[in-house]
C-alpha cells in the first residue's frame, strides 16, 4: 500500500509538471545593456505571481542571426508563449511567424511597434519609440537646444532610430545621428570625437543609459557646453540628473515590459483568448530634477 502511494504521489508530481504554463522572454540584448536586467526581473516576478515556469533568453553576441536560432530553438521546447523583442523584424521575422504557425502565441516587447502585425504576434507592450523621441526633442528645444547629435548603439535597432528621427523631427531638423557601439569606452571616444569635430554641437540624446553616463563623461572631458538628454533609468543616470549635468530621462518602465506579457499570455491561454483591446504603452515618461529623488531607490531595480 505504501509503495502504491508512493508512486501516485510521483505520478501527480510529473502530472503537475506536465501541466504548468511554460512562458520563454526571448531579448537583443548582449548583456553589458543595464536595462535588460529589469525586463527580466519583470517577467519572474510575473511568473511567479501566477505560478508558472519562466526562462529568459539572450544572446551575447548580439547578432540578430543568433538571436533568431534562440527563438526557434525556443519554439522547439514547444511553450506556452514568447515574448519576444522585435529590434529588426527583417532578420527576426521569420523566426517568430514559425512559432505563431506552430500555435505559439506572441506578445513583442520594448521594439516593433510598427511590426507586430506583420509577424503574427497578439499584442505590444512598450512604448511608441518616434512619439518619445519627439517628447525628447520638443523638451529639447524648449530648454534652448538648436545643434544636437544622437547618440545610437544599436545601429540595426529600429526602435532606437525611431527615438534619434523622432527628436529631430520635432526639432525641424535633418536626422543627425552616429553609431557608438555597446561599448562603453567606445562611447565615450566616439562622443568626445563628435564634440570635437563639431563644436556648434549643443544637444546630446542618448537612447541607452549607459550610453548616457558615458557621454556625460565625454562631455566633461572635451569642456563642452551641451544640453544632455537621455533614455531609461539607472542609478547613475539619476546622479547626472541630480548633479545638472543631464536634464531628463525618458522613462519607459522596462519592469513593465517583461511583467505584463506574462499575464497577458497567461489571461489568453487560460480565458479562451482573453486579450487587452489595445497594444500597452509603458511610457514614455519625464524623470527631471523634480522626481528624480523619488524614483532613486526605483532605477536599475524596477525601472
Amino acid at each position: 500500500m505504501k509503495r502504491i502511494t508512493l508512486w501516485f504521489a510521483v505520478l501527480m508530481l510529473f502530472a503537475g509538471s506536465a501541466m504548468a504554463e511554460k512562458y520563454i522572454m526571448v531579448t537583443h540584448t548582449q548583456g553589458t545593456d543595464p536595462f535588460w536586467p529589469v525586463v527580466e526581473k519583470g517577467g519572474r516576478d510575473a511568473a511567479e505571481a501566477l505560478g508558472v515556469e519562466f526562462e529568459y533568453r539572450f544572446a551575447p553576441s548580439g547578432d540578430m542571426a543568433d538571436m533568431a536560432k534562440l527563438i526557434e530553438s525556443a519554439v522547439a521546447t514547444n511553450p506556452d508563449g514568447l515574448v519576444v523583442s522585435l529590434p529588426d523584424p527583417a532578420a527576426l521575422g521569420n523566426a517568430i511567424r514559425a512559432a505563431v504557425d506552430a500555435g505559439i502565441p506572441v506578445v513583442t516587447i520594448n521594439s516593433g511597434l510598427e511590426s507586430y502585425k506583420d509577424v503574427g504576434a497578439i499584442m505590444h507592450v512598450g512604448q511608441p519609440e518616434r512619439l518619445a523621441g519627439e517628447k525628447a526633442g520638443e523638451r529639447a528645444m524648449a530648454e534652448g537646444a538648436t545643434n544636437g547629435l544622437c547618440l545610437n548603439q544599436e545601429a540595426f535597432n529600429t526602435a532606437l532610430v525611431d527615438r534619434c528621427s523622432g527628436y529631430f523631427d520635432a526639432m525641424g531638423k535633418e536626422l543627425n545621428m552616429i553609431d557608438v557601439s555597446n561599448d562603453v569606452a567606445q562611447i565615450k571616444t566616439r562622443t568626445a570625437a563628435a564634440l570635437q569635430a563639431d563644436p556648434s554641437i549643443d544637444a546630446l540624446l542618448a537612447v541607452g543609459p549607459h550610453v548616457c553616463e558615458a557621454a556625460a563623461e565625454a562631455v566633461d572631458e572635451v569642456g563642452a557646453e551641451v544640453h544632455l538628454s537621455c533614455f531609461d533609468m539607472t542609478p547613475g543616470v539619476i546622479n547626472l540628473i541630480k548633479d545638472g549635468k543631464a536634464a531628463y530621462t525618458i522613462d519607459q518602465q522596462q519592469r513593465l515590459q517583461g511583467y505584463i506579457p506574462i499575464v497577458v499570455l497567461h489571461l489568453y491561454n487560460t480565458n479562451a483568448g482573453m486579450l487587452p483591446g489595445n497594444n500597452i504603452p509603458s511610457g514614455p515618461g519625464f524623470v527631471d530634477a523634480s522626481n528624480a529623488a523619488a524614483v532613486e531607490a526605483q532605477a536599475g531595480v524596477n525601472r
